[in-house]
Protein backbone atom coordinates (compact mmCIF):
# COMPACT_ATOMS: atom_id res chain seq x y z
CA UNK A 1 0.00 0.00 0.00
CA UNK A 2 1.55 3.65 -1.23
CA UNK A 3 0.31 6.85 0.25
CA UNK A 4 0.58 9.88 -1.62
CA UNK A 5 2.31 13.10 0.07
CA UNK A 6 -0.88 15.38 0.42
CA UNK A 7 1.53 18.43 1.54
CA UNK A 8 1.49 20.38 5.08
CA UNK A 9 -2.45 20.48 7.04
CA UNK A 10 -3.37 24.06 7.41
CA UNK A 11 -2.35 24.12 10.82
CA UNK A 12 1.05 23.14 10.03
CA UNK A 13 1.34 26.32 7.29
CA UNK A 14 -0.51 28.68 9.68
CA UNK A 15 2.47 27.78 12.38
CA UNK A 16 5.06 28.13 9.24
CA UNK A 17 3.48 31.75 8.67
CA UNK A 18 3.71 32.77 12.34
CA UNK A 19 7.34 31.22 12.43
CA UNK A 20 8.23 33.76 9.62
CA UNK A 21 6.57 36.96 11.30
CA UNK A 22 8.69 36.14 14.52
CA UNK A 23 12.09 35.83 13.08
CA UNK A 24 10.60 38.80 11.51
CA UNK A 25 9.69 40.90 13.76
CA UNK A 26 11.57 39.55 17.07
CA UNK A 27 9.89 38.56 19.81
CA UNK A 28 8.62 39.92 23.36
CA UNK A 29 6.98 38.28 26.88
CA UNK A 30 3.65 40.35 25.70
CA UNK A 31 3.59 38.10 22.79
CA UNK A 32 3.95 35.19 24.83
CA UNK A 33 1.33 36.47 27.15
CA UNK A 34 -1.20 37.37 24.44
CA UNK A 35 -1.18 34.22 22.70
CA UNK A 36 -1.85 32.34 25.57
CA UNK A 37 -4.51 35.23 26.01
CA UNK A 38 -5.89 33.81 22.98
CA UNK A 39 -6.53 30.23 23.82
CA UNK A 40 -9.77 28.73 25.22
CA UNK A 41 -10.65 26.23 27.97
CA UNK A 42 -8.29 24.18 29.42
CA UNK A 43 -5.17 25.47 26.76
CA UNK A 44 -5.48 28.92 28.37
CA UNK A 45 -5.60 27.47 31.88
CA UNK A 46 -2.86 25.47 31.82
CA UNK A 47 -0.94 27.66 29.66
CA UNK A 48 -1.09 30.37 31.59
CA UNK A 49 -0.02 28.26 34.73
CA UNK A 50 2.60 26.74 32.70
CA UNK A 51 4.38 30.24 32.03
CA UNK A 52 4.27 30.97 35.24
CA UNK A 53 5.70 27.79 36.72
CA UNK A 54 8.34 28.08 33.75
CA UNK A 55 9.43 32.07 34.89
CA UNK A 56 9.53 30.88 38.19
CA UNK A 57 12.04 27.37 37.45
CA UNK A 58 13.98 29.20 35.08
CA UNK A 59 13.95 32.89 35.23
CA UNK A 60 17.21 33.24 33.14
CA UNK A 61 15.21 32.08 29.89
CA UNK A 62 13.40 34.63 27.78
CA UNK A 63 9.53 34.28 27.21
CA UNK A 64 9.18 34.47 22.93
CA UNK A 65 7.18 32.95 20.32
CA UNK A 66 7.94 29.37 18.14
CA UNK A 67 6.19 28.44 15.68
CA UNK A 68 3.41 30.34 17.48
CA UNK A 69 3.59 28.71 20.65
CA UNK A 70 5.09 30.14 24.03
CA UNK A 71 8.47 29.16 24.08
CA UNK A 72 11.61 29.65 26.61
CA UNK A 73 14.89 30.19 25.68
CA UNK A 74 18.32 30.51 26.57
CA UNK A 75 21.02 32.93 24.34
CA UNK A 76 18.15 32.67 21.57
CA UNK A 77 17.75 28.93 21.57
CA UNK A 78 14.18 27.41 22.18
CA UNK A 79 14.57 25.36 25.56
CA UNK A 80 11.47 24.20 26.33
CA UNK A 81 7.55 24.98 24.59
CA UNK A 82 4.22 25.02 25.53
CA UNK A 83 2.01 23.85 22.33
CA UNK A 84 -1.80 23.89 23.50
CA UNK A 85 -3.84 20.98 22.29
CA UNK A 86 -5.98 23.48 19.89
CA UNK A 87 -3.22 23.98 17.87
CA UNK A 88 -2.84 20.35 15.75
CA UNK A 89 -6.74 19.33 17.21
CA UNK A 90 -4.81 16.77 19.56
CA UNK A 91 -6.45 16.02 22.64
CA UNK A 92 -4.04 17.09 24.87
CA UNK A 93 -1.86 20.06 25.68
CA UNK A 94 2.03 19.14 25.37
CA UNK A 95 5.16 20.29 26.89
CA UNK A 96 8.00 19.67 24.69
CA UNK A 97 12.07 20.49 25.01
CA UNK A 98 14.26 20.74 22.20
CA UNK A 99 17.72 19.67 22.52
CA UNK A 100 18.81 22.47 23.98
CA UNK A 101 17.71 21.06 27.07
CA UNK A 102 19.49 19.59 29.58
CA UNK A 103 17.68 16.46 30.58
CA UNK A 104 20.06 13.82 29.05
CA UNK A 105 19.34 10.38 31.25
CA UNK A 106 21.25 7.54 30.04
CA UNK A 107 20.80 6.85 26.32
CA UNK A 108 16.91 7.67 25.88
CA UNK A 109 14.94 10.24 27.53
CA UNK A 110 11.58 11.59 26.96
CA UNK A 111 11.19 15.16 25.39
CA UNK A 112 7.52 15.90 25.53
CA UNK A 113 5.02 15.60 28.25
CA UNK A 114 1.26 15.33 27.51
CA UNK A 115 -0.79 17.33 30.11
CA UNK A 116 -4.23 16.86 30.41
CA UNK A 117 -4.46 18.16 33.97
CA UNK A 118 -2.11 20.66 35.89
CA UNK A 119 -2.02 19.18 39.62
CA UNK A 120 0.40 20.06 41.90
CA UNK A 121 2.09 16.88 41.00
CA UNK A 122 2.08 17.87 37.68
CA UNK A 123 3.13 21.38 38.29
CA UNK A 124 6.14 20.06 40.56
CA UNK A 125 7.27 17.76 37.52
CA UNK A 126 7.17 20.86 35.55
CA UNK A 127 9.17 23.05 37.83
CA UNK A 128 11.87 20.35 38.27
CA UNK A 129 12.10 19.65 34.49
CA UNK A 130 12.54 23.12 33.66
CA UNK A 131 14.69 23.90 35.67
CA UNK A 132 16.86 21.14 35.08
CA UNK A 133 16.66 21.63 31.39
CA UNK A 134 17.43 25.27 32.11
Amino acid sequence: MTTTYEGFTAAERGAMKERAKELKNGAKESEVLAKIAEMTGTDREVGERVHTLIREAAPGLTAKLWYGMPAYARDGKVVCFFQPAAKFKSRYAMLGFSDEARLDDGDMWATYFAITELTDEVASRISTLVARAA
